[in-house]
C-alpha cells in the first residue's frame, strides 16, 4: 500500500467524518443485536405510559433498589426508586461524592402519540358500535386507518375499585380498527390535503355489530357492546368518564431488513431511549455523583399535568435528598447535568427534500447529538454550552462510542422541543441526545439496533463519570 501524502495525513487529523457503526466492528453489531432483543420485549410490555411504568418498576425491584423514603438519609451505593402516579418512574443510584457536587440526570419520555377514548366515547350507527377517539400528541391522522388496534388502559369503577383493559395484544384476542374508504368512492376525499385525509372526528374505532335480542330497545348494539363490557370489567357507560383508556397498534415490534439490523414497532419514540437508560441505571455501582433515571410522561403534549416534567416531582426527589443530608439543593442543582434522551429524525433517503445531508443525524451511525432543538430561529430552544457538548462527546470519544451531532431537517421547515428546557429552568446544564428514528411519530417507526447499543454504552458511560 502506498504511503500516504501529507495531506492525506492532514486530512485524517483535521477532517470529521462520521461512519456506520456496523462497518467499523463486526462485535459491535453483535452485542447490539444482543442488546435489542431485551428492548423488544420491553416495547412489547410497555405499550402505555402505565404500562412501562409497571414494567419497569418490576424490573427495578428484581434489581435491588428500594423504595424512596424522603425521611432517610441514604449511603453511597444504595439504590432507590419511587413511581409518580403509576405513569412515571424515577431511580437513583446514590454517589460517593456530596449532592453539592451535582446529581448525573438521564431523562427520557415514555408516553407516545396515540388515540385516547372520549370522556362519552360509545356510540352505535347503522347496526354497529364505534368508540370515538381524540388523538394525544403529533399523530399523522391518516396513518391510523386500517391497521388492526388494541385497547390498553384502567377504569376507575363507581366503587373505587381499578381494573385494567388490554385487549388486541394476545393472538386470540380480538382487535380493532379504523375503517376507510375504498378507492372506487374516495374520488371526493381524495382531493383533501394528506393532513386532512382521514380527519379528527372520523378516528372512530369499530367494536362491534351484534344486538342484543330486544326489539324495544331502542340501541341493541351498543347495549349488547355494553353488556359484554360490564361482564368482562364490571363497568358501566358512566365508568368511562372516570377511565384513561388509549388506543395502540395491536402488533409486536420485529426486526426488519434481511440483514436484521433494525427494529420496527410502535412506540420507538421515546422508549428505545427509556430503555438503555434504565438498564444504564440498574447496571450503574458505585458512581461518584448520584445518578437519577427519570421515565418521565406527556412529553408529546408539553410535558405539562403531574407527571410532566412541568412537574416538580423529579426535583423535589433531588431537593429531599439534599435536604436529609443536610445540602443545599441549589448548589446542587448548579453543578449538576442532565442528557435529555430523545429521540431525533432519521436522515431519510425517500424524503431527502426535508433534510439538510450536513446536519442530518442516520441511523447506524450511533446515538446522536442535539446542541439545539426547536424551530425557526432556535425558538424554544435549550441550546447547550460548547463546554457540556465537549465534556459529553469527550467521553464518548475516550470509550469508542459512535456518536453524530446534527439538527431536525431543514430550516424553516417545521421544528420540535424535547423536555431539556424544562430542565435547564432549574439551573441545570443539559443536552439532547438520542436515538435517531425513521417514519417518527407514525405507528409503526423503526431504528437501527447499534445506535440503540450506543445509547445504552453513552447513558452507562456518563453514569459513571468520575469528573
Amino acid at each position: 500500500m502506498a504511503e500516504k501524502t501529507p495531506n492525506q495525513q492532514l486530512a485524517e487529523k483535521l477532517l470529521f467524518k462520521p461512519a456506520y457503526v456496523g462497518d467499523k466492528s463486526a462485535a459491535v453489531k453483535q452485542e447490539a443485536h444482543a442488546f435489542a432483543e431485551g428492548y423488544k420485549k420491553f416495547l412489547d410490555a410497555g405499550k402505555t405510559e402505565r404500562e412501562v411504568a409497571a414494567e419497569s418498576e418490576q424490573m427495578l425491584k428484581e434489581a435491588g433498589y428500594q423504595q424512596f423514603d424522603p425521611k432517610k438519609t441514604y449511603a453511597p451505593g444504595d439504590k432507590v426508586y419511587f413511581s409518580q402516579l403509576g405513569k412515571a418512574i424515577v431511580a437513583s443510584t446514590i454517589g460517593t461524592r456530596s449532592f453539592e457536587d451535582g446529581f448525573h440526570l438521564v431523562i427520557a419520555h415514555t408516553d407516545s402519540p396515540r388515540l385516547d377514548l372520549r370522556p362519552t366515547p360509545l356510540y352505535e350507527s347503522d347496526h354497529l358500535s364505534y368508540f370515538k377517539t381524540h388523538y394525544y400528541g403529533g399523530i399523522r391522522k391518516y396513518q391510523w386507518g386500517t391497521m388492526p388496534l388494541a385497547i390498553h388502559g384502567v377504569f376507575s369503577r363507581a366503587d373505587g375499585t381499578t381494573v385494567s383493559v388490554n385487549v388486541g395484544e394476545d393472538e386470540n384476542d380480538p382487535v380493532f380498527c379504523i375503517t376507510d374508504l375504498l378507492p372506487h368512492l374516495s374520488a371526493e376525499q381524495s382531493e383533501r390535503k394528506l393532513s386532512d385525509g382521514i380527519r379528527a372526528e372520523e378516528l372512530n374505532i369499530l367494536i362491534g355489530s351484534d344486538a342484543v335480542d330486544d326489539k324495544e330497545v331502542k340501541e341493541a348494539v351498543k347495549l349488547n357492546t355494553m353488556i359484554l363490557l360490564n361482564e368482562k370489567y364490571g363497568i358501566t357507560e358512566k365508568d368511562f368518564a372516570r377511565a384513561e383508556i388509549e388506543i395502540v397498534p395491536a402488533y409486536k415490534s420485529r426486526d426488519v431488513g434481511f440483514d436484521r439490523s433494525m427494529i420496527g414497532g410502535y412506540g420507538h419514540d421515546d422508549r428505545v431511549d427509556a430503555y438503555p437508560a434504565l438498564m444504564a441505571e440498574i447496571a450503574t455501582r458505585n458512581p461518584a455523583f448520584t445518578t437519577v433515571c427519570v421515565l418521565t410522561d406527556k412529553e408529546e403534549i408539553g410535558s405539562d399535568g403531574v407527571t410532566g416534567m412541568q412537574s416538580m416531582y423529579v426535583f423535589h426527589f433531588m431537593q429531599e435528598l439534599c435536604r436529609t443530608a443536610g445540602q443545599d439543593d441549589i448548589i446542587a442543582f448548579r453543578n449538576s447535568v442532565c442528557l435529555s434522551a430523545d429521540v431525533t429524525a432519521a436522515y431519510d433517503p425517500s424524503w431527502a427534500s426535508a433534510f439538510e445531508p450536513m446536519n442530518g443525524t442516520y441511523a447506524g451511525r450511533g446515538i446522536a447529538l442535539f446542541k439545539y432543538t426547536g424551530s425557526r430561529g432556535k425558538s424554544a430552544a435549550n441550546d447547550a454550552s460548547a463546554e457540556l457538548v465537549g465534556y459529553v462527546t469527550r467521553m464518548m470519544d475516550a470509550d469508542d462510542v459512535a456518536w453524530q451531532i446534527g439538527e431536525l431537517g431543514r430550516l424553516d421547515l417545521g421544528g420540535g422541543g424535547t423536555i431539556a428546557k424544562y430542565v435547564a429552568n432549574r439551573g441545570i446544564p443539559v443536552i439532547d441526545i438520542g436515538v435517531p428514528v425513521l417514519s417518527m411519530h407514525s405507528p409503526f417507526e423503526v431504528i437501527h439496533k447499534t445506535d440503540l447499543y450506543m445509547a445504552y454504552r453513552a447513558f452507562v458511560l456518563f453514569n459513571q463519570a468520575a469528573e
